[in-house]
């Protein structure tokens, strides 16, 4: 069998992300939604993400109570607040979302989620509101409820892209895992990423693998331990949801996405340590890296 394609940037530039012009509707909008009261930072390092690999519109959906403090931080998107309970939790949409969803043309669902009732309500929203051709992301406890919620596996079929961490993927696939390569069980020599793309129709980047259904995958060439920080995987997610907004397919938005937080973290291990860098770094790093891998 052969050996799965390295994801190189002269393999990457074989097939240039779309560069769209014109002002920012162009470049497609972002909706994030998560942001528990605790947790409204993970929303919004998904969404500088996307901004920074060149999404053009970005809005960011949190509870309701800490949505005014999130605007306030971050003036480059529109927030929307979410119904929450006594203790913060996201409890599901909301009307002030409709509208929001209806002109997304990529939504990620997950990050600082932390209740499974109100994560489940709110994709099932997103299912029902968004356009059938708006791509999904999903994040973190968005992962955590689809393993047992079979309307919206069915609904995230052939449009969505999945960016589990290990214990994320052990959930999905109902079986214990090695947390350092992702795989295990009788199919060890199966990514695991491969098997989730295949179980559940979706695209997936795992443990350094995208995997799309039917057998294409690829190996990231990059990333050292220190990216298993608080909040990167926000990034990963938003980043891939910013380059499907720009015009990337679903595979294309997940390998470049995931190659590109890999060299932003190389980078900023030489630079400041293997370990010890922040995620909010690896944004600046970003679009740095998408030039480079766009010069010939």
């Amino acid at each position: 069998m052969a050996e799965d394609p390295v994801l190189t940037p002269a393999l990457l530039r074989e097939h240039p992300l779309p560069e769209p012009t014109g002002g920012k509707d162009a470049r497609g909008g972002v909706l994030v939604l998560g942001g528990a009261r605790g947790t409204p930072g993970a929303v919004q390092l998904a969404g500088l993400a996307a901004l920074r690999v060149g999404a053009g519109r970005l809005t960011l959906g949190v509870a309701a109570s800490v949505a005014a403090a999130l605007a306030v931080a971050t003036p480059e998107a529109g927030v929307v607040g979410l119904p929450e309970d006594d203790g913060g939790s996201v409890t599901g949409a909301g009307d002030a979302l409709a509208g929001e969803l209806e002109r997304a043309d990529v939504v990620v669902v997950g990050p600082g989620l932390d209740e499974p009732e109100g994560t489940l309500a709110l994709l099932r929203a997103v299912l029902e509101d968004a356009p059938a051709e708006a791509r999904l992301v999903l994040d973190a406890f968005a992962l955590g409820v689809l393993r047992d919620a079979d309307d919206v596996r069915a609904g995230v079929r052939g449009r969505a892209v999945l960016t589990p961490n290990t214990s994320e993927a052990a959930r999905l696939l109902g079986e214990d895992l090695d947390d350092a390569t992702g795989e295990g069980g009788d199919d060890a020599d199966v990514p695991v990423a491969a098997r989730l793309a295949d179980g559940y129709g979706v695209v997936v980047a795992c443990a350094g693998v995208v995997a799309e259904p039917g057998g294409r995958r690829w190996r990231s060439s990059t990333g050292y331990s220190g990216l298993g920080t608080s909040g990167s995987g926000d990034v990963l997610a938003g980043a891939v949801g910013g380059l499907a907004a720009r015009g990337a397919d679903l595979a294309q938005a997940a390998c470049f996405g995931i190659e590109a937080h890999g060299v932003a973290g190389d980078r900023l291990a030489a630079a400041v340590g293997s370990h010890g860098y922040l995620a909010r770094e690896l944004l600046t790093e970003l679009p740095r890296v998408l030039v480079e891998l766009r010069a010939r």
